[in-house]
């Protein structure tokens, strides 16, 4: 009993651990998003002014174009975006469906300038004629208006540079409902001679300082190979050593909670993976496709995707299908993504995110319900053997092999597992621990108000579902009897509710929720397995 109780600790604390590193990050001080369109805009240029597009031979010196260059206003039924006519590159992205804060009327913005942090989607073309890769320095494109507005299911937003009897039209192309955005590039070469270009796509990010006392969910760079679909490579690896990967397919990404970026490049291609860190303190992560050649007097295309957006696993998986890992259920994701999709399912049927949590809590003990039995009964018995075990304590003494022997013979006897009690809650702990990898990386959560709670993600204002938890977790102790003798285990089980009350004052609401309707249910059952044991004559009395 003592060691089912012990394991049961470390059991908590470790998804304790796991909850308030995952959660911690969104307790960290908010950058502030507020700022003048006139100011924004100066330093989105500023910030963009100085990028170097990855080529074969170096970094290339960036001309001084900031009296040409222009801020195009994109809006469709999901984005807000502003494309910078000095390389053509999306600086600034905010999601119209999703908002910055709960009570705030403000988008959220994923691609910008917060505070100086720089996070920008680039492409263009090096190689022996590209316009990236000029001596001049990036080309500053021409676009036919300042503003667009998505009408229909299609929206393209062409932006042209002609140099050396050579057209380059850069166009951007966005669906209506959708999170990916299509860039073609058109060459038009009116040249009497072979042009080669090279297509480049990259991420370009400022690295950003975790706060506080533990580690958090994770934010950085991610990409994926033929050979590996998924990998993490986070800002101290860009800085200790650059990527130079060679792969058919692949994508790269840049990862943080709830929401992902992701160039797709073409799939049936050869493809190079690079990373760089800037001495501006940002990183870049980027992909270069094959070289390719444009014949005299003939046109060209070369396209790619990228997608800004929540993580969605199904969306994601549609555009590559290696790219859903990006929602990252760690080692357990076997179990998770099954309960992601089960989770959704409720959503779907009841039509409320809470209801859907309660609803898949109840299905989950259902199911353990067996697991569940078996732990209770061996538990029960093990503690109506307690005054046998302290008899033959007293008879061997310090006899520890002799004590073995007689205790091994017991069980036996009585026909009772002394780990019965255990394995159970052992199986038990990777459900448990796939549903937190569910609840912590389902952007549906995000901003969902369910009865007194204006948001599932976030913490219980009035603190009720940690003290109601606590409260359970006493409940549960009271039906099972503390039969440690040792005084410090003693004074640590009986404060073990208060403790983890305090601790969950500051995880999301919905995981709380989570677990207080399985502390309800477990003991529910243990109320109804105990009186089926009393009912066959088994004591369940300490």
């Amino acid at each position: 009993m003592e060691s089912q109780r012990t394991f049961l600790f470390i059991g908590f604390l470790l998804v304790s651990f796991l909850l308030f590193q995952q959660w911690n990050m969104d307790n960290n001080p908010q950058v502030n998003t507020e700022t003048s369109a006139t100011t924004q805009t100066s330093t989105n240029q500023s910030a963009n002014n100085d990028f170097v597009p990855q080529s074969s031979t170096g970094d290339l010196p960036v001309a001084n174009v900031a009296n040409s260059r222009q801020i195009i206003d994109v809006t469709t039924d999901v984005f807000s975006v502003k494309l910078d006519t000095f390389g053509g590159d999306i600086i600034e992205t905010k999601l119209l469906n999703f908002k910055e804060k709960i009570d705030s009327d403000n988008p959220f913005m994923l691609l910008g300038v917060l505070d100086g942090n720089q996070y920008f989607s680039q492409s263009g073309l090096i190689g022996l004629h590209g316009p990236d890769a000029s001596s001049d320095g990036r080309p500053t494109y021409q676009a036919a208006q300042t503003s667009y507005q998505l009408k229909g299911d299609e929206l393209r937003v062409p932006l042209t540079f002609v140099k050396d009897g050579v057209s380059y039209t850069k166009t951007y192309i966005f669906t209506a409902g959708r999170y990916d955005v299509a860039v073609e590039y058109q060459i038009a070469n009116n040249t009497a001679e072979t042009k080669q270009v090279q297509l480049f796509t990259q991420i370009k990010r400022s690295i950003t300082e975790k706060g506080g006392m533990i580690d958090q969910t994770y934010l950085g760079t991610a990409y994926g190979t033929a050979e590996e679909p998924y990998e993490k490579y986070s800002f101290d690896d860009i800085k200790e050593r650059d990527l130079n990967i060679n792969t058919t397919a692949g994508y790269i990404s840049f990862i943080q909670h709830y929401f992902v970026s992701a160039w797709v490049p073409n799939q049936e291609q050869q493809n190079n993976i690079y990373t760089k860190a800037r001495s501006d303190n940002s990183v870049i992560i980027g992909l270069k496709g094959p070289l390719e050649n444009v014949a005299a007097n003939s046109t060209h295309t070369i396209s790619s995707t990228y997608y800004m957006g929540p993580k969605d696993s199904a969306t994601l998986e549609a555009l590559q299908t290696d790219l859903d890992l990006t929602v990252d259920y760690g080692w357990l994701w076997f179990i998770s993504q099954p309960l992601h999709s089960l989770l959704m399912w409720l959503y779907g049927l009841i039509g409320s995110l809470g209801l859907a949590i309660i609803a898949i809590t109840v299905i989950v003990k259902m199911v353990l319900y067996p697991l569940t039995k078996a732990q209770y009964t061996s538990m029960a018995k093990m503690r109506n053997l307690q005054p046998k075990i302290m008899a033959l304590k007293d008879r061997y003494g310090d006899d520890r092999q002799k004590m073995g022997q007689a205790m091994m013979e017991m069980y036996r006897k009585e026909k009772v597992n002394p780990m019965g009690g255990c394995f159970p809650l052992l199986l038990q702990m990777p459900i448990f621990l796939g549903l937190f990898y569910v609840f912590m990386e389902s952007v549906e959560i995000r901003h969902t108000e369910f009865l007194y709670l204006n948001d599932l993600a976030a913490m219980d204002p009035y603190f009720i579902l940690p003290i109601l938890f606590g409260a359970s977790m006493f409940l549960m102790q009271k039906l099972q009897p503390m039969t440690v003798t040792d005084p410090m285990q003693q004074k640590m089980m009986t404060w073990m509710p208060v403790m983890f009350s305090v601790f969950f004052i500051w995880f999301p609401s919905g995981l709380v929720m989570y677990w207080l309707v399985s502390n309800l249910i477990s003991i529910a059952q243990m109320l109804y397995i105990y009186k089926g044991m009393e009912k066959k004559g088994i004591s369940v009395k300490s």
